[in-house]
């Protein structure tokens, strides 16, 4: 498979891929990968590094043609590679496109992936590396755009197929993007499950990673727990009622521990993306559930008032289960509580399990999970 690999400046996309290509190789393929931006400095030998961006418009297309040029002529025999780019660049210049239509139908990629990462993690890592000054409301606004621009990229590729995904931070999402390109027959699932109420339950937590890991061990799983900025935005409203203008914040996914050292951020500087937080929350997940074959939902017992405990039904993991049966998805649940789900529920599953081990037999009785052994477990 070809793959375009996109994403805002701050994602560190490049140690990411070739992590992946070196895990492609354990697994006996071979993952080219083509770092167009190394290329266009290999082009440009007077340019200094971290300054490209600096360039004339003029020259920056250039370089960039003469980069992809190289990668077609010599990607022309090749089965899987990767290709390293962006979409759109927002810079000095205003916001300008970083890829040649005529260029993306000579390559003729078959994948269009763009990852995303927590927007604090991204503001970090883009002002370590790079002279400017963006609000996190800059870096909301760059990822969206690139979102959008590769989705556009992919459109104009017929047959090409359009995907996003998380970097990861409890678990790196490396082997989901192998999957992705070497292993594109595998079923792809997203995994459904409540989130902001049980944050503060460590055995509903465990369950809810158990299943998780399960599905990822056998599926392509695009998680919605790999990107947590609900958890920033909450820890920004508590910093604000308590006077703080700034608080440190130690970033990691749904679950799971520290992803990075702790990170400075400004209370009001969060408060002011809590709507984009929310609004690409949602946009993302009924993305992630669009691009996926089916949802699983875990559905865990939660203790409720006077001892008597309830099912963890969130509002979030209804409507996920409500679009993706409008969508024709194959929609299923494992559902844990005593007491028996609503009609709203079974009405709308393809089927319902008791257990994750009673679903994972029916997966594999089915014939669902592809190549076995994938990775020796």
């Amino acid at each position: 498979m070809r793959a375009i690999i996109t994403g805002q400046i701050g994602m560190d996309k490049k140690p990411y891929l070739d992590r992946a290509a070196r895990l492609a190789g354990s697994q006996g393929e071979a993952l080219d990968l083509y770092h167009v931006g190394d290329m266009m400095y290999r082009e440009a030998p007077d340019v200094k590094r971290g300054r490209i961006l600096d360039l004339p418009l003029s020259r920056l297309s250039s370089l960039r043609r003469a980069a992809f040029k190289d990668i077609a002529a010599d990607a022309r025999d090749k089965r899987n590679i990767i290709v390293n780019t962006h979409a759109t660049f927002r810079w000095r210049h205003g916001l300008f496109p970083a890829f040649d239509f005529d260029q993306l139908q000579l390559l003729q990629p078959d994948l269009f992936i763009v990852l995303v990462d927590n927007i604090e993690v991204v503001h970090h890592r883009l002002h370590s590396e790079h002279d400017i000054d963006a609000t996190l409301k800059d870096c909301m606004v760059w990822r969206e755009e690139e979102i959008l621009a590769t989705e556009l990229m992919s459109k104009a590729i017929p047959g090409s197929q359009f995907y996003i995904l998380s970097r990861g931070r409890h678990q790196e999402t490396t082997r989901t993007l192998f999957r992705l390109v070497c292993r594109p027959a595998l079923r792809k699932v997203y995994p459904s499950f409540p989130m902001s109420h049980v944050v503060d339950m460590p055995d509903v937590l465990a369950e809810i990673d158990a299943f998780r890991a399960a599905l990822a061990e056998h599926f392509v799983t695009f998680d919605p727990g790999d990107v947590d900025e609900k958890l920033l935005l909450d820890r920004a409203i508590a910093a604000a009622k308590e006077g703080k203008e700034s608080f440190d914040h130690a970033p990691h996914s749904f679950g799971g521990g520290a992803g990075t050292p702790p990170i400075r951020v400004r209370t009001r500087e969060v408060i002011e993306i809590a709507g984009d937080v929310d609004g690409q929350i949602y946009m993302r997940d009924f993305k992630l559930i669009d691009q996926s074959d089916m949802i699983v939902s875990y559905i865990p017992e939660l203790p409720g008032a006077g001892g008597k405990d309830i099912p963890g039904l969130s509002s979030g993991v209804e409507r996920e289960l409500q679009h993706a049966w409008e969508h024709t998805k194959e929609v299923y649940v494992v559902w844990r509580p005593k007491k028996a789900p609503s009609p709203f529920i079974t009405q709308t599953a393809t089927k319902i399990f008791s257990t994750v081990t009673e679903a994972l037999s029916y997966f594999e009785d089915a014939g669902m999970f592809g190549e076995k052994n994938l990775f020796g477990q």
